[in-house]
């Protein structure tokens, strides 16, 4: 039996705290990762080894009970691995059949690493399994039970082959080692997480909800997609032609299928319909690393109009990071920047460059603590590039 819609939402609300007290830095990719399950869509992490994208997948898994599949692809995979063993008996008697329990078309969540490494024999079942929600064995099409997938690559796809799977990922992440100030944090958390693999305290986490519930949730949408505002519509309509203006190719089906993932986050939010907040998602929309920036020039103005107009609102950002350990940064690098010790190029730029991180994660918290910090950022920056340092 399913839970109640207000209850399942303040289940992945404790989904996500649990997620993001783990994963430092991450909580746009929680966000994203919530709101792919709730619209029954998938999603893409593409980065390079190390940067959590197996590990917060597993995390996620462990917390929805369901059925869970995951598989590191190559280009020698064999389909019989992914969708399951020809059952001999049944080919015996004439029937071409596979033994499916525990594979992917008997998954729920599936997370797929390194996706795009996968033979055409794969990819090509793939596509019906992520689009259709069917897969077809010897004649027969099987329904399968697909929440959500989620995939990972350490590069965007560029053969035109894998394109057809590659657009089946409605959302797609850059996922980066952290910025320099998160470095102490990272260290602490790293340990604790490490610790508690040993322990096996992972293997101990109680499921928040089922895989049952966010069906049970995604059934709701029909009437949501219904009651978006006329408004929202407009701007979003204006957005999308000024991303295909700008050479970002969004094709109808997926300009459609995003309202679906506007509908989830305002349900995250306890919303009843979606606003402009919601418009994070499309700077997740891009078809190569490139146009990511190009995404978030569009949209960035637009949530900043929001935030400044609409201040009690929960901004969605990368930067999970407080203003205190942002300001214990400052001070930390003031303290080698201004001292008497010796720098050299190298230690001197990479703290530059870390001061301007701290700068940008400053911006966008946008709060009045973080205002001051980032006048002490640029006061700092001045002082240094007075101080004759460079010319050392």
């Amino acid at each position: 039996m399913s839970l109640p819609q207000n209850q399942v939402v303040q289940r992945l609300s404790n989904v996500a705290r649990s997620l993001e007290s783990t994963f430092l830095g991450k909580s746009e990719t929680v966000r994203l990762m919530l709101v792919a399950a709730v619209a029954g869509e998938h999603m893409l992490l593409v980065g390079p080894p190390g940067t959590a994208k197996s590990a917060i997948v597993r995390m996620f898994a462990k917390l929805v009970d369901a059925r869970y599949f995951e598989y590191l692809l190559t280009r020698f995979t064999e389909p019989n691995e992914i969708f399951g063993p020809i059952d001999i008996q049944a080919f015996r008697s004439g029937s071409y059949q596979r033994r499916m329990e525990g594979m992917l078309p008997t998954g729920e969540i599936v997370f797929l690493d390194e996706v795009f490494k996968a033979n055409s024999a794969i990819l090509n079942s793939l596509l019906s399994v992520l689009n259709e929600r069917v897969y077809t064995v010897g004649g027969s099409v099987v329904k399968v039970p697909l929440v959500s997938a989620f995939g990972a690559s350490n590069e965007v796809p560029n053969d035109d082959d894998l394109m057809a799977v590659f657009d089946r990922f409605l959302i797609r992440l850059k996922s980066d080692n952290l910025d320099s100030y998160h470095f102490q944090d990272l260290l602490v958390r790293g340990l604790a997480h490490e610790a508690a693999k040993i322990t096996g305290e992972y293997d101990r986490l109680q499921p928040q909800l089922s895989a049952n519930d966010l069906r049970t949730l995604h059934l709701s949408f029909g009437d949501r997609m219904r009651r978006i505002p006329e408004q929202f519509l407009a701007q979003y309509k204006g957005l999308i032609f000024q991303i295909r203006a700008e050479g970002v190719s969004v094709s109808d089906r997926r300009a459609v299928k995003m309202l679906k993932l506007f509908c989830a986050s305002s349900l995250l939010d306890g919303r009843a319909t979606p606003d402009p907040s919601d418009f994070f998602l499309l700077k997740h929309i891009w078809n190569n690393l490139d146009q990511s920036e190009i995404l978030d020039g569009i949209v960035g103005p637009v949530l900043e109009q929001w935030y400044r107009e609409h201040p009690e609102a929960r901004r969605v950002s990368a930067t999970d990071v407080g203003v205190d350990a942002l300001i214990a940064e400052i001070n930390r690098i003031r303290d080698l920047l201004t001292g008497d010790r010796p720098l050299s190029d190298i230690q001197l730029f990479s703290q530059l460059k870390a001061l301007q991180e701290i700068k940008a994660a400053l911006q966008a918290i946008g709060t009045k603590p973080s205002q001051d910090a980032l006048a002490r950022v640029d006061q700092l920056l001045g002082h240094v590039y007075q101080s004759g340092k460079f010319s050392q």
